[in-house]
């Protein structure tokens, strides 16, 4: 028997929207392989949900010395697979300690943002580029939603804007006055899969003078689940072609594998390295990679992290 294809669908809108989510309540500890990890137990926000912050710190971590700062989405999917909801990671904690080790990057923190379970979506989703899409569009894109998935698309709205506010208003300062990092946007750089590549990529155009580069791994450029005729690839294109910062001060990296989800990336990914190469960027301060065989989930991030933790942090 032939599962239903709204069925399909209906998972696919899902996985989008709340994947890597976990009742922040019933969440266990991290444990690190290499270094130590510190949690901010539901940091608070005037902005966003208040949510769990946790932090890598490497080994012999000194307030002698001064860190760079990697910040990620998805928190509570990057260090320990014993408390993640699918029983993978990313290996954070052992990629970056072993590039540290082999003098290949800066000497850094990572600081996980756990993302918020249904307001995942919302918080990630570029704002001002779905503000690109016109009402018909706007209007066709909900109505093929609705129809297809039995859900509403940001019934409450987008709040990427305000999530970025919380990390550059709040939790920023917050890490540069309680450990030994150094502050300046030369030292600090975001990152994320899936919908965390599409917020990583706002965050360097929105805040480009507080984000050196942005790793997009796996970005989710169709923003829902993949559609014909799709409006939301194009927003970003034209949202990047008129904000996208100085390619000499800034640096951005892209992925995507050939199975699952990301099978459906090429286009729109090839769409995006056009503009790249119209706004001035090159191989010196941008990187697109495409990955054979792999697919949307952890395993596949994993195999590949060090790639674009080498290419923001080297040294």
């Amino acid at each position: 028997m032939k599962t239903p294809v709204k069925i399909i669908l209906v998972s696919v809108f899902t996985l989008i929207i709340c994947s890597f989510s976990v009742a922040q309540e019933k969440s266990k500890m991290p444990k690190a392989s290499e270094g130590k990890i510190e949690r901010l137990e539901n940091f608070n926000s005037k902005y966003v949900t208040p949510r769990n912050i946790d932090i890598w710190l490497p080994k012999n971590y000194s307030k002698q010395e001064k860190y760079a700062v990697l910040y990620m989405h998805d928190g509570q999917m990057l260090y320990d697979s014993t408390t993640t909801w699918n029983k993978q990671e990313w290996e954070v904690d052992e990629v970056v300690s072993r590039l540290i080790k082999e003098d290949k990057i800066k000497k850094c923190i990572v600081v996980g943002i756990w993302n918020a379970g249904k307001e995942r979506h919302p918080d990630y989703f570029p704002a001002k580029a779905f503000e690109l899409l016109s009402d018909e569009a706007e209007k066709t894109l909900r109505a093929q939603i609705k129809e297809k998935s039995g859900m509403e698309i940001f019934p409450n709205g987008i709040s990427s804007d305000r999530y970025l506010k919380f990390i550059v208003e709040e939790l920023k300062p917050y890490i540069d006055k309680n450990y030994s990092v150094l502050s300046d946007k030369e030292n600090t750089f975001i990152a994320g899969s899936s919908m965390g590549g599409l917020i990583s990529m706002y965050a360097v155009c929105e805040y480009p003078q507080i984000f050196k580069g942005a790793a997009c791994i796996s970005t989710h450029w169709p923003g829902v689940y993949p559609l014909k005729n799709n409006p939301v690839p194009k927003a970003f294109a034209d949202y990047m072609k008129a904000n996208l910062p100085d390619a000499e001060l800034n640096k951005f990296y892209f992925d995507y594998g050939t199975e699952t989800l990301d099978a459906h990336y090429e286009p729109h990914q090839l769409m995006i390295d056009k503009i790249m190469k119209e706004k001035g960027y090159s191989a010196k301060n941008w990187k697109t990679l495409k990955f054979e065989g792999e697919n949307h989930s952890e395993r596949s991030w994993q195999k590949r992290f060090d790639i674009p933790v080498l290419f923001l942090l080297k040294k």
